[in-house]
This record gives structure tokens, sequence and C-alpha cells, in this order.
């Protein structure tokens, strides 16, 4: 069986090549060939790759479109040579392929690899969070067709399986100012840090996980602030009850260090007066202006 990863990494090296050098559309296939012959001889995949990166560049305008959405904070020009490629190979497949050839995870996966193997530090990072981010707004591919295969029932309200999850509010004291630690998702909104809660722990002890996983921080819980639910399809379970319980927490000042988590780009501190000018969710901002009230009536 032909190597589809080593096709894809030829076709993704052939379009940043037309990419950097701005070639023209109908070079790609002269620059695949070559590049093919070139690291991968005697391969009998070429039909794949030509195809591939052919389509790639007929539906890039509507790909580059969707990148400019899922990463309003990445204008197309600023994103690195082989990242936007990626990016468009990987949303290409996603978007337009057979899934019963590439399934969408597959899609998802094989984009990370080459990003991970041809790009920069958090390249692999990046497009985890655009492409995740993309799989979500589509329904979840493959995810759905495992519930197909499962008669579901309907389930009223009350007797919905319930998933917690854990958040905070964190904040900090740093040279006479209070600061609050913020993600940034793809979307262009700064939220809250949360996380899973784990069955066998306390809300407490695994918020205070998912914050150290997520950001690095080791935080001390002072106060509840919150409980916020919202109904999710679960492609196992079907409609789950997610109940999340956000606190005000406490940390050291320190440097964030995003984790691995699918959907954020950027984890940043912000002293309470610039709070205000941040983009946040309507859901979140009352969580935060009570966590804001709090700390001011400390001071």
């Amino acid at each position: 069986m032909a190597n589809r990863h080593l096709s894809r990494s030829i076709v993704l090296q052939s379009l940043f090549e037309w990419d950097f050098v701005h070639r023209d559309d109908k070079d790609l296939e002269n620059i695949i060939k070559r590049n093919a012959e070139e690291f991968a001889p005697g391969m009998s995949d070429f039909s794949f790759m030509k195809n591939l990166g052919e389509t790639v560049l007929k539906k890039r305008n509507e790909i580059d479109s969707v990148i400019e959405k899922a990463a309003p904070d990445w204008p197309l020009d600023k994103i690195s040579i082989v990242d936007r490629n990626v990016l468009r190979v990987g949303l290409f497949e996603l978007l337009f392929a057979d899934r019963k050839e590439v399934p969408a995870k597959v899609a998802i996966n094989e984009a990370i690899e080459l990003a991970k193997t041809y790009g920069g530090e958090n390249s692999g990072k990046f497009v985890n969070g655009v492409l995740g981010a993309v799989y979500k707004e589509i329904g979840e591919p493959g995810k759905d067709e495992v519930s197909k295969k499962k008669k579901i029932p309907n389930v009223p309200y009350e007797n919905m399986p319930i998933q917690k999850l854990g958040g905070a509010v964190v904040y900090a004291k740093h040279e006479g100012e209070i600061y609050l630690a913020f993600v940034h998702d793809i979307f262009g909104h700064w939220t809250l840090s949360k996380g899973k809660v784990e069955k066998e722990k306390k809300t407490e002890d695994g918020t205070c996980s998912k914050i150290k996983e997520e950001i690095g921080l080791d935080i001390t819980i002072e106060k509840e602030l919150s409980m916020n639910e919202y109904i999710a399809n679960d492609p196992e379970n079907g409609k789950i009850r997610k109940q999340v319980m956000y606190f005000l927490a406490k940390s050291p000042y320190k440097e964030l260090h995003l984790g691995e988590s699918g959907g954020l780009d950027d984890a940043k501190w912000f002293k309470l007066k610039e709070v205000i000018e941040l983009n946040l969710y309507d859901d979140i901002l009352p969580i935060v202006t009570k966590a804001v009230d709090l700390l001011l009536q400390k001071k």
C-alpha cells in the first residue's frame, strides 16, 4: 500500500515552493513530480499527490476563507508558509475529501503531524486548534456516524447524564497591581481556563489539576463564584448536561504556559483595568464581573 503520509509530505513541500516563489497554479504538477522523484523514487501514488495538490489549489479561496474565520487574529499573510499550507491540506481533506477514504480524524491527525515535522515549535498546537475548532463547527463528523449505529433514547432533562467541569478566575498580585489570567480561543475571545473533572475527584481538586494542565499555574481556590449549565450532544450517550463550576482562585504571578488544549492559541495576564476592554463571551462576563467586585472589596 502506498504511503499516504509521505505523499502528503511531498504535496506540502510542493505547495510551500509554489507559495514561496509565487508560482502559477499550473506549475504545481511539475513541482510535485520533481519532489516525488527526489524524495520518493519508485512510489506509485503520484495520482493521489497530483489530485490532492491540484484540488487544494482549486478550493483554496474557500479554504482560506475558513482559515480567516477560524483564526481571526492571524491574517493569512501573517501565518507562516508551512502552517498556511498545512491548514490548506488539512482543511481540504476535512471539508471536501471522501470521508470513506479520509475520515475526519485522520485528516486532522495527518495535518498535525505535518505541522510538527515541518513547522515551528508551536505549529502543531496552532494547526490542532484551528482544525479542532472547524471539526466542532461542522458537527464532529465520525462521532455522529458512531452515534447513528446506536439507538440513543430521548432522555428527559432530569434524567440526562451530568458531566462536571471546573474553571476559575485566576488572579495574582504583582508590583502593587492585581492581574487576571485568561486564555484566548481561535474565534477571537478571551475566556476562562476550565476542563473536565474526573469522577473520582472533588470539583476543587479537578479544577486545580486542569488549570495546571492548561496554563501551568498552581492555584489556591478561595471561593465559589457561579455554576453554569448547558446541554451538549455526546456521540455515545446522547444529550448530556454539562455543569461548569467556576471559582475565584489565587496564584503566584509567573509566566503562563499554554498546554495542548484544542481551540486555544494564547494565555495572558491582564490588569483589572484592562479586563473591560477584552472580548469576552456573554456567559463569562457576569462571572468575571463578580470576581472583579470581590477583588476590589479586598483592596
